[in-house]
């Protein structure tokens, strides 16, 4: 008897070490901090959807220092989350990204102004401050200005870009006339510092038509030529959209995930994937040809990309990973 329940001890062991051996690693570059904004693979990961695909997931949190483009083309992912505008750019200037698949549907970024400030209108834009934020963040912006005819160096017809922190200090302090925020962040950071919603003005990029695509996955071209990488990714989507199926229907189990792995503030977090929830739609993240069509117009007409991209997404991954 102790003979056999070492044999099995052993066997076990060594289906455990073959499990080991054989799940595949994939690092993911996260385009931020840990936070809500995505959940959807911190909850594949917690659920073990990503092991039950055989993958072994690192998520690399982002952060104001971290390029996520720069860290793929320099071997540190092998598959970040990006904006359309930051990865087309990053594109043309030689990191051959490809989209593989977009969670969000919709985007999330949001000019707000003081409703007893001097903005009321897109007509009032002419001569005041508006903040941005930089680091691929503020091509929207910038195509929603050159489709309104507004020039961005400052003067009385054009517009005055103020560099925004990623926090809603310049608009508390004064320093801009309106600010960028996202629905899921920064528009509660207004309202926590004692602004009431009916207090606001909401330019909504999505709302206005503006919107270019945000919260994509991206993975490099030459690496997607490799049929083993292709079915890894392939993989990795699938249990990523899962996630994202599962955090958009217990929206608060995702927001304590997401604590469990260096998250801030829970109410924030809850808060946060409520209006997440909102921009991911049917959790099958399938890239909308139409709307990559005009993300790709709007950075063309605002000459951040100098010819029509081709090849930089594919509807292959989801094609296989969501049947």
């Amino acid at each position: 008897m102790k003979r056999l329940v070492v044999s099995m001890l052993a066997g076990a062991m060594s289906l455990a070490a073959f499990q080991a051996i054989a799940a595949d690693k994939v690092t993911l570059q996260l385009k931020w901090v840990t936070q809500a904004q995505f959940a959807g693979y911190y909850v594949a990961k917690d659920k073990g959807f990503y092991e039950a695909e055989g993958l072994d997931v690192e998520i690399k949190p982002g952060g104001p220092d971290i390029a996520p483009e720069q860290v793929i083309a320099g071997g540190g992912a092998d598959v970040i989350v990006d904006w359309m505008g930051g990865a087309l750019a990053a594109r043309e200037k030689g990191v051959p990204l490809v989209n593989i698949a977009q969670p969000f549907k919709k985007a999330g970024m949001q000019l707000v102004c003081p409703k007893d400030g001097p903005v009321k209108t897109e007509a009032d834009f002419k001569g005041h401050t508006l903040g941005v934020w930089f680091f691929g963040n503020e091509y929207p912006f910038y195509a929603w200005m050159n489709k309104l005819g507004l020039k961005t160096d400052g003067g009385p017809d054009g517009v005055t870009v103020l560099k925004q922190s990623f926090d809603v200090q310049p608009l508390i302090q004064k320093q801009a006339d309106c600010i960028s925020v996202m629905t899921y962040n920064e528009y509660w950071q207004l309202i926590d510092a004692g602004y009431k919603p009916e207090e606001l003005i909401v330019f909504n990029y999505s709302a206005m038509g503006n919107d270019l695509l945000e919260d994509g996955l991206y993975a490099l071209e030459d690496k997607l030529k490799d049929p083993a990488f292709e079915d890894k990714m392939v993989r990795f989507v699938r249990a990523s959209m899962k996630g994202w199926k599962y955090a958009v229907d217990n929206s608060d189990e995702a927001a304590e995930i997401v604590m469990d792995n260096g998250g801030q503030d829970e109410n924030h977090q809850k808060r946060m994937m409520g209006e997440v929830a909102k921009l991911i739609d049917n959790a099958d993240g399938k890239l909308d040809p139409a709307t990559y069509a005009r993300t790709a117009k709007a950075l063309l007409d605002q000459k951040i990309i100098s010819k029509e991209p081709t090849g930089a997404y594919t509807t292959a991954i989801t094609d296989k990973a969501i049947k």
